[in-house]
Parts: structure tokens; sequence; C-alpha cells
């Protein structure tokens, strides 16, 4: 396989990751240095990790797995954006990504890194060399989400609140993208 075509499949891998981090950076207020590496790093790490999850696991387990991949992603991404937009109607101040608690940093990270799982699959059945695939899907992942952070962080401090309740939808958008995706495969 061409690294073009391995970066073209990163970044497509990476555009979940990275609409996700815009919502992040809606609610990580300020975005503190480390606060924002560990959100990078963690998208970055999933995204590589289950490419090589998936080509490990091949064949043999594809046509269960793929028929519930979706509604994983769906339902957590789903929950995660009613969680926001509920946070966005509280009155009290609280951060919806509270990043002392890494359950929800790991939800998101996982619902956008499923597709990757697939990709690993496929990786497998071409007999490709999954080494240089994954560190190329990490390191594109890290650095789109990085983007995605600041991007979100500007947009939050400009439009205040509101952007929660936007962050919201937009996971639960993505969630009923993968799932309609997933069906109609």
């Amino acid at each position: 396989m061409k690294l073009l075509t391995i970066i073209a499949i990163a970044i497509g891998l990476a555009l979940d990751a990275f609409a996700v981090s815009i919502t992040c950076g809606f609610t990580v207020l300020p975005p503190k240095r480390r606060n924002v590496f560990k959100i990078a790093t963690s998208f970055g790490l999933f995204q590589a990790g289950m490419p090589l999850l998936g080509w490990a696991v091949g064949l043999s387990f594809s046509l269960i797995l793929q028929q519930f991949d979706h509604w994983i992603a769906f339902g957590l991404l789903t929950i995660i954006g009613i969680h926001m937009i509920y946070e966005s109607t509280q009155t009290e101040c609280r951060h919806v990504v509270n990043l002392s608690k890494n359950i929800t940093l790991l939800s998101l990270s996982l619902a956008t890194s499923i597709d990757a799982f697939a990709v690993g699959i496929t990786f497998a059945f071409l007999k490709i060399h999954i080494i240089t695939p994954i560190a190329i899907i990490g390191i594109v992942t890290f650095g789109i989400s990085l983007i995605g952070l600041f991007i979100g962080h500007k947009l939050g401090v400009f439009f205040g609140r509101k952007v929660e309740v936007f962050g919201g939808l937009v996971l639960i958008s993505i969630g009923l993208k993968i799932l309609v995706e997933g069906i109609n495969s």
C-alpha cells in the first residue's frame, strides 16, 4: 500500500476525532496544555491501537463484530451527547469533559476509533505490514485532534455555553451517521 493511500486513510479515520475534539475544545476552558495533550494523545493512541487490534483479530471475528460496531459507536456518542446537552442546562458551572474522570475521554476515544478497527481487519485481509499504517494513523489523529481542540476552544470562548448544546448535537449526529452507514453497508 502506498504511503499517500495510508495518509488518506489516516485523515479519513481522524475526522470523527477532529469533530469530537472541536466539541471537547468547547468545554475545556481554559485549554491547559496537559489536558489538551491528554485528549489528543488518547484519540491518537486509540486510532492507532484499534487498527492493530482489528489486524490481530483478522478475518475470524470480523463478520460478528461488524454487525455490532456501529451500534456500539452510536450508543457511546449518543450517551455522551445527551449528557453534554443536559450539562449545558445546569446553572452551576461544570465542564462536560471532566478530565479527572477518564471514563468520558476513554469513551470518546473508543467511539471515534471503532471504524479504525474495521480498517485494521482490512489491513489483515490485504496482508499489509501493520507498523507503518498504525504509526501514521496515530500521528495524524494526534495532530488533527490538537487542531480541533484549539478551534473548539476559540469557538467556545466566542459563543459560550450555547456551544455545549451544539457539541452534544454534533456527537449525536456523528453517532447517527455511523449507525446509518453501518446499517446500510
